[in-house]
Formats: C-alpha cells, sequence, structure tokens
C-alpha cells in the first residue's frame, strides 16, 4: 500500500498558507499517527502573539497613519499622532494581553452532573465604522472580534477610508491568516447593505447616525437574523449647578464640543446651567472658545481642524442659519476658510436655547454649543432627560451627595461628574434609546463577540 500523509497547509482565499498551529491526525484503521493537519483557530496565546505584533506595527507607522487619518478627516495632526494612532494601539494591546486570561466557566449543577460553559466565536464579524475617529473605534470593534476568533470585515466610511486600508496590510504583516482581516472600501447603500443582507455575516457592529443604524437591523431581518450592536450618537447634556468649580466645568464644555470640531458621538453639544450661574459660565465658555485657532490640520498649532466634508458642512450651516432666527449667537456661528477651498466652522455658543428645539435635540456634529437655563437640580435633571439618545451626560456639583443623587438620575451609559470625557478601554461604551443598544470597550465586549456554549456532562 502506497503510505500517505495528510496536507500540512492551509488554502484560504485559493492560496496556501503555512498555519502556526497543528493538531495530530489518526487513521481509524489502525490507530496509527497519519501526521499534523493545520489548526485553523489558533489558541489564546497564538492569537495575543498576533495581535501584540500588530500593535507594534501600528506604533511603528505612527507617522503614516496620522498623515491618512487627518487627510482623510480634516482633524488636526497634532491628534492624529498622540491620540488616535496610539489609542489604537494601546486597544489591540489590551485586548490581546486579556484574551489569555479570560476564563470559561462551570455551573453549579450539584454532585451529579458538570456543566461547563465555554466561550465560541461568533464566525464573521462586519465591522461598520464611521468617518471621525476611524482608527479609535475601528480598534474598539476588531480587536476583541480578532482576540475570540472571528474573521472581520471592515467597512470604512467612504469619507475616510485610508487608515483602514493601512491597518490591513499591517495586521497582514503581524501575521493574520488571510482572509481572517479584511477591509472593504466602497459606500453604504453599496457596501454596507451588502454586508448587512450577506447571510454569511454572523454579526454587525456598527457606529454612524440613528438612520444607518436601522438600516441595519432592517438587513438582518430580511436576511439570516444576524446579530446587530448599534451606537448611534448622542445629544449629551453637561449639568451644571450653582456650587460648581465654574472654571474646570468651562474648561471641560469648551473641550467636550469644539475638540475634533464637534464632531464627536458624545461631544457635551448641551450645557444645562443653573440660572444663578448662568451668565457666569456662558462668559467664561465664550472667552475660551476665542482661544480654539481654526487652521490648517497639517499645522502643529492648529487647535480646530476642518469639518469632515462640504456635506457634514451643509448640515451643520443649516442649525446655524435656524439659530440667528431663534436665539442668541454669544459667539461663533461663521464658516471660515484658512485653507482655500476647505470646511471650517469657527466655535460657536448658542446661549438661550429652548430645550424641546432641533438645536437642543438632533445631533448637530459640529462645533456648536446649545445652553439651556434650569431652575434647581430636578428641573435640570428633567432638562438632561428629556432626549432621544442616551450616550452619555456630565455633573458639576461640590456636594458629594448632590453628585451622587443627580449622577443616578441622569439616563446615559456613561455619567462623568465633575470631569467630562475621561475615557478608558477597560469600560463600557455605548447606551439607550436613540444611541441604540451596542456597547464597546471592556471585557464585556469579549462576550459581546462571542457566544456561550453549555457542555452537560452527566457523573
Amino acid at each position: 500500500m502506497t503510505s500517505t500523509s495528510p496536507p500540512t497547509s492551509l488554502l484560504i482565499d485559493g492560496v496556501e498558507v503555512t498555519p502556526d498551529a497543528t493538531m495530530p491526525a489518526y487513521t481509524p484503521r489502525d490507530g496509527s499517527l497519519l501526521g499534523h493537519v493545520p489548526l485553523a483557530r489558533l489558541a489564546p496565546a497564538a492569537r495575543k502573539a498576533v495581535l501584540l505584533r500588530f500593535a507594534a506595527l501600528v506604533r511603528e507607522h505612527t507617522e503614516e497613519l496620522a498623515l491618512a487619518e487627518t487627510l482623510d478627516t480634516g482633524k488636526p495632526i497634532r491628534e492624529s499622532r498622540q491620540v488616535d494612532v496610539p489609542t489604537c494601539a494601546d486597544v489591540l494591546t489590551w485586548y490581546a494581553e486579556a484574551i489569555d486570561k479570560h476564563y470559561d466557566l462551570i455551573a453549579p449543577t450539584g454532585p451529579g452532573a458538570l456543566a461547563t460553559i465555554t466561550r465560541r466565536p461568533l464566525g464573521v464579524v462586519a465591522a461598520v465604522v464611521p468617518w471621525n475617529y476611524p482608527l479609535i473605534i475601528t480598534a474598539w470593534k476588531i480587536a476583541p472580534a480578532l482576540a475570540v476568533g472571528n474573521s472581520v470585515i471592515v467597512k470604512p466610511a467612504e469619507q475616510s477610508p485610508s487608515s483602514a486600508l493601512i491597518l490591513a496590510r499591517l495586521a497582514a504583516e503581524a501575521g493574520l491568516p488571510d482572509g481572517v482581516f479584511t477591509v472593504l472600501s466602497g459606500d453604504g447603500p453599496t457596501t454596507g447593505a451588502a454586508l448587512g443582507r450577506h447571510p454569511g455575516i454572523d454579526k454587525i457592529g456598527f457606529t454612524g447616525s440613528v438612520e444607518v443604524g436601522r438600516l441595519f437591523h432592517r438587513y438582518s431581518g430580511e436576511s439570516n437574523g444576524k446579530a446587530v450592536a448599534v451606537e448611534a450618537g448622542g445629544k449629551s447634556a453637561q449639568v451644571v449647578l450653582p456650587d460648581a468649580d465654574l472654571d474646570a466645568a468651562a474648561s471641560a464644555i469648551a473641550w467636550g464640543i469644539f475638540y475634533n470640531a464637534g464632531q464627536t458621538c458624545h461631544a457635551g453639544s448641551r450645557v444645562v446651567v443653573d440660572r444663578s450661574v448662568h451668565d457666569e459660565l456662558v462668559g467664561r465658555v465664550v472667552d475660551l472658545a476665542k482661544t480654539f485657532t481654526v487652521g490648517d490640520p497639517l499645522a502643529e498649532d492648529t487647535v480646530l481642524g476642518a469639518i469632515v466634508d462640504r456635506t457634514q458642512l451643509d448640515r451643520v450651516v443649516g442649525y446655524l442659519d435656524l439659530a440667528r432666527d431663534t436665539v442668541d449667537v454669544a459667539f461663533g456661528g461663521s464658516v471660515l476658510e484658512p485653507v482655500p477651498g476647505g470646511t471650517y466652522v469657527e466655535p460657536t455658543v448658542l446661549d438661550g436655547v429652548a430645550n424641546d428645539s432641533r438645536l437642543a435635540q438632533e445631533e448637530i456634529f459640529g462645533p456648536v454649543l446649545s445652553v439651556v437655563t434650569a431652575d434647581g437640580p430636578d428641573e435640570a435633571v428633567a432638562l438632561a432627560n428629556a432626549t432621544r439618545f442616551e450616550l452619555a451626560a456630565a455633573v458639576w456639583t461640590r456636594d458629594v451627595t448632590t453628585a451622587h443623587r443627580v449622577a443616578d438620575a441622569l439616563r446615559a451609559g456613561t455619567v462623568w461628574v465633575n470631569t467630562f470625557d475621561a475615557a478608558s478601554v477597560t469600560t463600557p461604551f455605548g447606551g439607550g434609546g436613540d444611541t441604540g443598544g451596542g456597547r464597546d470597550r471592556s471585557l464585556a465586549a469579549l462576550d459581546a463577540y462571542s457566544a456561550p456554549k453549555t457542555t452537560w456532562f452527566a457523573l
């Protein structure tokens, strides 16, 4: 009889790939060892090693990624270099380090049985990411999904595909097998919809608008019922009470709305301020707004860069036009052009905004702050909660009892107390209402991209 041994390589996308791990293959004929065949699902330690190499390559390519991010989105190069790229690498590192410390469970069934609960990858995950923080939000989705053993397809926003395409190259260089990490650039109605309806996709992780988030739920129902996790923005309120540190509050309010030209899903775009400190707080915020220089995103000293494209600029201008007819424009409100042909809006403070108006209820997604006045903490909480979004909020007070009471009453996935936009990969990020029910970050994301499997042994 001619001796034979099993193939020792994988065939992925028509290409032979040498595996990082193998498993023994035996013949039932006589129980003898035929050889070792590829093990397509890497052990946690192997996945950790690949993700750590991936993170290291992201750091090595900081300048390339930062320039791509800034040219795509218009954010200042300093922010891309010092915040977005390092955060992407840090998230990859954190999930790499977490995955081989994520234990399975044994259920308390009693002495007559043993029930194990293990986590299995879902299969193929599609991450559909927005244009405001492409590197960071991509990392939030791909790092836990890859860590637990899924294959991932990233669909970047059509305005900002460059950094994702670079990440795909770095992922291959890090050792991710062909086909495990794919980037499909394209538009929403074509590429995004195709992913949403594809029966081979097991989960969609989406960050973007409410309207598109609901489309993905519809696509799921029209196809294979795939899981859909949505984070669809906010109209986050900063509640400022009479005993607040107004200097600290004003600084956090200014940075919370003007950073990244207000193009942040949890931007503190509403201030609900007690009437007794209204004038003083607004004055301090306006003074700070004057220091946010609007300029060329490639200039190292630029604080506030460009709006992502002409469509978004027109959207912001529409709200500014509405504001001029209805409220007090305390500062700003103009379109600027520090770079000819660019899309820029100066930081804007709108005072005397009615909480039920479009300016207080709709996500403008630009450097536009709406100020609402309240009488007392109870009314402030009611006004802050009177929104369809439930992503984030903040409360400013020196009284610890009031801080606990108000923070507990605010409906939001994240509530900051005497700070704003403090962030860590260790805490979950997401909300409710029109924001959607998805969560990124923390160990919870490892569960979100895997499924529990119970195995019951009768003893």
